[in-house]
C-alpha cells in the first residue's frame, strides 16, 4: 500500500512509518524537517520511504505542494495518516486569537484539505482506502490549559465521523486514534510531578506506548479492519 503520513519525522509519526515499512508498505512522509533518525530509517528502506518538507500551516496550497509536486495522480494512495499537530497551551482567559488561528491551520484546516485531496485520489483509482486522524485524550478527559488544543482535535474527530458516513458507500473508511499521554517532544516540557499526576489518571499508571499507538494505526489502515469506520479508538492506558 501507498500511505501518506504527516508529522513523519519524529515521535509517533516516525514509529508509524517504521511499522508500515516493516509490513512492506510504501510511505510518503511529510514534515517540516528531516532529522537524522528519519534519514537512518530512509536508508534502511531505500525506495520505500520518501520525504517532502511541507509547511502544513499553508492550508491553501496543500493541493499544489502535496498532490501535484509530490503525490501526483499517478500515485495510487491507499491510506492517509493525519499525525502532524502543534500545541497551543494556556488557560482560556489568556486566549490569543492569532495563536489559536495558527494552530487551527495545522491541526484542522490542512488535515481537512489533505482529506479532500486523498479522497479525490481514491475515487480516481477506485481505491477502498482508509484515513486515520491522530487525536488526543484531552478531547475526552479535561486537562487544565489544554482547552484550545483539545478543541482543535475535537473538530477533527467530528470531521472524521462525518467523512466516514459520507464516503462509506465508496468503501472509504475514516477513523480516529485517541492516544493517551505519550513521552514525545510535545510533552517534554512537563515536569516529573506533572507527568506523575497524568499517569495517576490511567488504569495502567504509565505513559502510553508509542509503539502501541503506531500498531493500532497500521491495523486500522489494513484490510483486517475493513468493517471499522467512523470510530474513535482509544489507546490511552485506560485514562479515567
Amino acid at each position: 500500500m501507498n500511505i501518506i503520513v504527516t508529522g513523519c519525522s519524529r515521535g509517533v509519526g516516525l514509529e508509524i512509518c517504521r511499522v508500515l515499512l516493516e509490513q512492506g508498505n510504501t510511505v510518503y512522509g511529510i514534515a517540516r524537517s528531516c532529522p537524522e533518525d528519519f534519514k537512518v530509517l530512509q536508508a534502511e528502506y531505500e525506495g520505500k520511504l520518501f520525504f517532502k518538507s511541507v509547511d502544513l500551516a499553508d492550508s491553501e496550497n496543500v493541493r499544489q505542494n502535496v498532490f501535484k509536486d509530490y503525490c501526483g495522480n499517478k500515485v495510487k494512495i491507499d491510506g492517509f495518516v493525519n499525525n502532524a499537530a502543534v500545541a497551543y497551551d494556556d488557560i482560556v482567559t489568556n486566549l490569543n486569537l492569532n495563536r489559536l488561528k495558527a494552530m487551527y491551520e495545522v491541526n484542522v484546516f490542512t488535515p481537512m484539505m489533505m482529506t479532500k485531496n486523498v479522497i479525490r485520489n481514491m475515487i480516481l483509482h477506485h481505491t477502498k482506502g482508509a484515513i486515520i486522524h491522530i487525536s488526543s485524550i484531552s478531547v475526552h478527559t479535561g486537562y487544565k490549559g489544554l482547552a484550545m488544543y483539545a478543541s482543535s482535535k475535537g473538530a477533527v474527530e467530528a470531521f472524521s465521523k462525518d467523512t466516514a458516513r459520507e464516503w462509506g458507500p465508496m468503501g472509504i473508511r475514516s477513523n480516529v486514534v485517541v492516544p493517551g499521554f505519550m513521552a514525545t517532544a510535545m510533552s517534554s516540557t512537563l515536569t516529573e510531578e506533572q507527568r506523575s499526576k497524568i499517569y495517576a489518571r490511567t488504569s495502567l499508571k504509565a505513559a502510553t506506548s508509542i509503539r502501541s499507538v503506531a500498531e493500532t494505526v497500521v491495523f486500522l489502515l489494513s484490510e483486517k479492519a475493513e468493517s471499522i469506520t467512523g470510530q474513535n479508538i482509544h489507546v490511552d492506558n485506560g485514562t479515567i
